[in-house]
Parts: C-alpha cells; sequence; structure tokens
C-alpha cells in the first residue's frame, strides 16, 4: 500500500453519521484548513452531507461513496467524517474485491470498527484507527494526534508514545471547557508480545462476531476501547463475549475510557480480574486511543510488538524490500 506524502489527495466519506450531527460543514472547516496546512487536497463525497433521522445517508448512497472513494485512481486516503451508530449496514452490500483492487489508506475510528475490521478481513489490505476527519479541528493536543497520525500512515514501521496529557472533554464543542491530566500508560500484567492488531470500539467490533467479516489472523493483539454511551457494566459484558470470540490474544491493550462510562482503575481492575487469560499475557491499559483524546493511529492488519518492560508498542505496516 501506498504511504501518505505532501500534495496526495484526501477524500472524505461518511459511512456512519454525517457532517451534521456535529454542526455541519462550516462549523468543521477548521478540520479542513488544518489537513490543507499539512500539505494535503482535499474533496467529499457526493453524500457527504445527506443528514436522514438516523444522522446519516442511506445505505446504498453510502455504499456507492465508499466504492467511488477506492476506485477513483486521484484519491490517495480516505477519512471518515466522525463515527456514529450504523456503518456495519454496509457490510454486506461492499464490493470487497473493488476495495482490494485499490489498496488505499483508509482511517476513522468509534462507528468505523466495523468498516477497518472488515476490509482487512475480507481483503487483508491494512486500515488505520487513528482521527476522523472532524478530528483535526481540535486544536489543543493535536499536535501529538497530528504526529502521530502522520507516523502511521507516511512510515512502514512506527512507534507509539504516550501523549504529555489527556483530556476526556467535547473537543467538537469549540467552546466546551477543557481539563487535562497528565498521561500515564499502566500494566495489569507484564510481558512481550507479538502478533496482528485487530479491535477498536468493543461493542462494534462484537457486531461482527459470527459474520464472514469478522478478522481471524493466527496470532492477533486486541486494541479495545469504548465510547461514551456505554456505562462500565455494558462494557464488561462486551468484553466477556469480545474473549469468547476471540479466546487466544497474544495481548490485550486497553484505550482509557471516557468519563461518561463511569469505569474506574478499581472498577476496570476488577473487571480484568474476572478473566483468567488475561493474567497469562501482556495487558496494558490506559492507553492513547479511543473517546479520550488525543489519540494514537494504529494498523488493523499491521504487525505490531509489545513489551511492557520498556513500555513499547512498534508497529510494522509492510514488509521490509529486503
Amino acid at each position: 500500500m501506498k504511504r501518505l506524502k505532501k500534495g496526495d489527495h484526501i477524500r472524505v466519506v461518511s459511512p456512519s453519521s454525517s457532517i451534521e450531527r456535529i454542526g455541519g460543514f462550516e462549523a468543521n472547516l477548521a478540520a479542513k484548513e488544518k489537513l490543507e496546512e499539512l500539505g494535503f487536497k482535499l474533496s467529499f463525497s457526493e453524500h457527504y452531507f445527506e443528514n436522514d433521522i438516523f444522522d446519516s445517508a442511506p445505505i446504498a448512497n453510502r455504499v456507492a461513496d465508499l466504492e467511488a472513494a477506492f476506485a477513483d485512481e486521484s484519491i490517495d486516503a480516505i477519512l471518515t467524517t466522525i463515527g456514529g451508530f450504523n456503518c456495519n449496514e454496509l457490510l454486506p452490500y461492499l464490493d470487497f474485491d473493488l476495495i482490494a483492487r485499490h489498496p488505499k489508506i483508509f482511517c476513522g475510528y468509534s462507528d468505523t470498527t466495523a468498516l477497518l475490521n472488515a476490509i482487512y478481513a475480507r481483503t487483508g489490505m491494512p486500515t488505520y484507527m487513528g482521527p476522523a476527519y472532524s478530528s483535526f479541528k481540535m486544536v489543543q493536543a493535536q499536535e501529538y494526534q497530528t504526529e502521530a497520525w502522520l507516523k502511521a500512515v507516511t512510515q512502514d514501521s512506527y512507534e507509539l508514545t504516550p501523549s504529555p496529557e489527556w483530556s476526556s472533554d467535547a473537543w467538537y464543542l469549540p467552546d466546551a471547557p477543557r481539563t487535562f491530566y497528565p498521561t500515564e500508560w499502566k500494566i495489569y500484567n507484564p510481558g512481550k508480545a507479538s502478533g496482528i492488531a485487530i479491535g477498536g470500539n468493543i461493542s462494534t467490533l462484537n457486531l461482527l462476531t459470527g459474520t464472514e467479516f469478522a478478522p481471524r489472523p493466527d496470532e492477533y493483539i486486541l486494541f479495545l476501547e469504548e465510547a461514551e454511551d456505554d456505562d462500565y457494566l455494558i462494557i464488561a459484558r462486551h468484553l466477556t463475549a469480545l474473549l469468547q470470540a476471540y479466546p487466544n490474544p497474544q495481548a490485550v491493550v486497553f484505550g482509557r475510557f471516557p468519563k461518561e462510562t463511569k469505569m474506574t482503575e478499581k472498577i476496570l481492575l476488577a473487571i480484568l480480574d474476572k478473566h483468567p487469560i488475561l493474567k497469562t499475557i501482556p495487558v496494558l491499559y490506559d492507553l492513547d486511543f479511543a473517546h479520550t483524546q488525543p489519540l494514537f493511529t494504529i494498523t488493523i492488519g499491521g504487525q505490531v510488538e509489545i513489551d511492557s518492560q520498556t513500555m513499547s508498542l512498534h508497529f510494522k505496516t509492510r514488509k521490509s524490500s529486503d
């Protein structure tokens, strides 16, 4: 897959929620300006603005936009507008053969988890869980987020490092108050591991269980996070279901849980204590991905090596030329 470079063309698509859910096009112009400042050209899919009672466009229109973005040779990368609730509706209708013939960087997070993992599962093409288009309008903590994204999409291998500070506030509201805390990645169980990265939003990944769209690498590392919508009781039952669907991970990495989930460190550790497998493999938590800010970018389908002693996560996104 071609790496991204300055001057490349990024298409913005809305496979879940439309831009209207977060204020409309004008309210998100800062994201466009930030990406153009980084040296990229932007365009928007035909049905990008459509907004029905589910805050999105009809299935056929979202499928058409996604397939058009992959098929267009002038487009170098695809960013989703934001997450949402329904991009798994697209999976039975997508032409995965077309996507496989036109591999390109595809990035988003949250509900986009369904597409990220399904595309990898059906085509073998790596995808990227990282900032959506709207994420780039965030001012505070944007430097870390942008740097982490650029490393992932411009380099064949990259290292994840902790952010200086983090926040669990409504960054997409320009006047929302922000409170930042020092970042500390934490260890539940130490060790080293390597495998293929899969995962993302816990409840969304669960939607793929039992379908042809669930990724099935032989050796996998689960990256798991959750949105503001579910509290810790719901997260616990989703995690149980996922560990039944994926019973032999090489390691598990948890993103920070947003404050709305009412997840505390004490509760999280009690949840993890329920699962014997998690005491036998490396398990890290409170990392910089998920629904807190800022977020790093990971490669779904990428080879990742984890070492809890040095707290290093190293991604290799494709084989070297040698």
